[in-house]
């Protein structure tokens, strides 16, 4: 078997895995959120706007800025700018648990993050991304059917029968967690060369760059919000929803496999930004909470 029969044979796969990923995680946010516990956080509105501008306006301008100051190559430059447009990965609620910040709050920004980015990829995309020939309702499409749609049916699931929701969750949960494993792997079979590849042409450099300045930014700048409020606003930052940004790549024929590659770079990269960040949020969670060096005596 030649590399290419392979690949014409893993590379659906993987973007199957992928699909199940994506709808897996936002059908079991919406069987586990708990409205009354997310509307607190959106009822923020200095948490919500904030949320906003970092998430869609300097992120992406962000990314956009560091394609033109650092000379990476077009197709790594597409890749990156869609990272920068889609914040939040499906496991925040994770690294919020370990960060200590507020997991109403991530509930909350999970959701608003979901939302607007179905209403702002398709409006964005063919203005920021160049060489990408796409028009709006290609790129929604995917949003809709992948991101929106399950998160909707969830939620309607959890407001029909909780109880019908919670034996769901559990099953939905390792359907997830195994197709996360085998994209993981099918990303490293079909893309491995190709992250090989990456190395010395700037990609690597310019997402760690990227997660180190939209991480530490949105954290020390964040106005009037507590420490938990600012550990969920960086944490959403430093995490990237990878399917959002896959979808205008896979919704158009003959892209530059350089693209998909940028994207999937992600993965190890945004894991290891957001548990580092995680840690030292952790730290200053315990260090800025009233009576915790009493607390930390006491369990000693």
């Amino acid at each position: 078997m030649t590399m290419d029969q392979l690949f014409s044979i893993l590379d659906p796969l993987l973007k199957l895995s992928l699909v199940i990923f994506m709808v897996g995680n936002l059908l079991d946010m919406g069987l586990r959120l708990k409205l009354q516990e997310t509307l607190e956080g959106l009822r923020n509105v200095r948490f919500v706007v904030q949320s906003v501008l970092w998430g869609f306006v300097l992120c992406p301008a962000l990314a956009y800025l560091l394609t033109k100051v650092i000379p990476l190559e077009q197709p790594y430059a597409i890749g990156m700018i869609l990272l920068g447009m889609t914040p939040c990965a499906p496991f925040l609620p994770t690294m919020v648990d370990k960060a200590r910040g507020d997991l109403a709050y991530a509930a909350a920004f999970m959701l608003l993050a979901s939302v607007v980015t179905v209403v702002y990829m398709p409006l964005a995309v063919p203005v920021m991304v160049k060489g990408l020939s796409t028009d709006t309702w290609t790129i929604a499409k995917p949003l809709l059917a992948f991101v929106l749609v399950p998160l909707t049916i969830g939620m309607a699931i959890r407001r029909a029968s909780a109880p019908v929701a919670i034996r769901l969750s559990p099953f939905v949960k390792k359907t997830t967690g195994i197709a996360t494993i085998v994209m993981l792997v099918l990303c490293l079979v079909v893309y491995g060369k190709g992250f090989l590849g990456a190395v010395g042409s700037y990609a690597i450099g310019t997402q760690i760059l990227f997660f180190l300045l939209a991480t530490a930014a949105s954290y020390w700048l964040s106005i009037g919000l507590k420490q938990d409020q600012k550990s969920v606003l960086a944490l959403g930052m430093s995490t990237r929803n990878l399917g959002a940004a896959f979808a205008p790549l896979f919704a158009v024929a003959d892209v530059d496999q350089r693209a998909i590659i940028m994207v999937a770079l992600g993965v190890p990269l945004q894991t290891i930004a957001s548990l580092l960040a995680a840690r030292w949020f952790a730290r200053r969670a315990s260090t800025g909470e009233p009576g915790a060096a009493l607390l930390k005596i006491i369990k000693n």
